[in-house]
């Protein structure tokens, strides 16, 4: 069993820094009114980017090796919130999106069916306490993404 690490310092107020075993900081902060800077990204949209990062490279290193001629690939993340504190995630919602033409339909879903099933490692974790859907779509690329 492998074990990993991690360290959060504050750096002022509740402005914070945080570096794990790859040994690359990140930066979190809160709004003002909290004590924050309102400087960095809040510890739990770093979830939300967790998620997509996990999900995301999982289907991107299936399409490679089936080499589906992708010419891009987002996935757009929405969740909703308790109202009452903790206020945690209930409900997350995946939306893959690939660029290209002629990609397989098949192949696209199987890369996302596995990535939801059987490698993402955050998916995992985080479907046992809160509900996550997913859907896709293909569209060209459009001049203004990179």
């Amino acid at each position: 069993m492998a074990t990993k690490t991690a360290i959060v310092k504050q750096l002022q107020g509740i402005t914070l820094a945080g570096k794990t075993d790859s040994n690359n900081w990140v930066m979190m902060d809160g709004p003002e009114n909290f004590g924050g800077s309102n400087a960095a990204i809040r510890p739990k949209e770093l979830i939300l980017l967790s998620l997509g990062g996990c999900t995301g490279s999982d289907v991107i290193s299936i399409l490679q090796k089936k080499k589906v001629p992708l010419e891009g690939f987002e996935i757009r993340i929405s969740a909703e919130t308790a109202d009452e504190h903790p206020q945690v995630f209930t409900k997350i919602h995946l939306e893959y999106v690939f660029f290209g033409k002629n990609l397989s339909t098949k192949d696209l879903e199987r890369a996302i069916e596995l990535s939801q099933t059987k490698y993402c490692s955050v998916t995992a974790m985080l479907q046992k306490a809160v509900e996550i859907t997913h859907s896709y779509k293909v569209e060209e690329k459009s001049t203004e993404q990179k």
